[in-house]
């Protein structure tokens, strides 16, 4: 895979709607660009609240039958959630696909190693109505027990 500065990509994830972000990145992965997803915490999801979180508490209920340690494994934390959601958009179970999720990179906040990099924008995943309309991955997570340590 390409491993020069010039494939590595830093995407701001403040003010994006999270499924079209998501498939923004996971095609550029399958491209062999290696993606730096800082402010994973601020990314947004559309519809209405009170949805989202009902959504979520009844993915959370979803155990094994035989043994619930034996998962399936929820992601509580905004950055293993959006891996998740990006892992979802990829072939990940093949060869190329599994290549591509090894070049994507998600932080919570920006790390002081990318604080002077050139943030990166998508303009189709950016919100068009009010922040208001849209619930945050950071307060989704924080409904499923995340907190954020500073």
């Amino acid at each position: 895979m390409l491993a020069d500065s010039e494939s590595t990509v830093v995407i701001n994830g403040d003010k994006h709607l999270a499924g079209r972000l998501c498939s923004v990145i996971a095609k550029m992965l399958l491209n062999g660009n290696r993606v730096i997803l800082v402010n994973a915490e601020k990314i947004l999801m559309s519809g209405s609240r009170a949805n989202i979180l009902k959504e979520n508490e009844l993915r959370l209920e979803i155990t094994s039958r035989v043994h619930p340690k034996h998962g399936p494994f929820h992601p509580r934390r905004p950055d293993t959630y959006m891996e998740k959601m990006v892992r979802g958009m990829l072939p990940y179970k093949k060869p190329k696909g599994n290549a591509a999720k090894k070049l994507l990179r998600v932080y919570i906040s920006v790390p002081e190693k990318y604080q002077k990099s050139e943030h990166k924008t998508i303009d189709t995943a950016l919100a068009r109505k009010s922040l208001s309309y849209y619930t945050t991955i950071g307060e989704l997570c924080s409904s499923m027990g995340w907190r954020k340590v500073e």
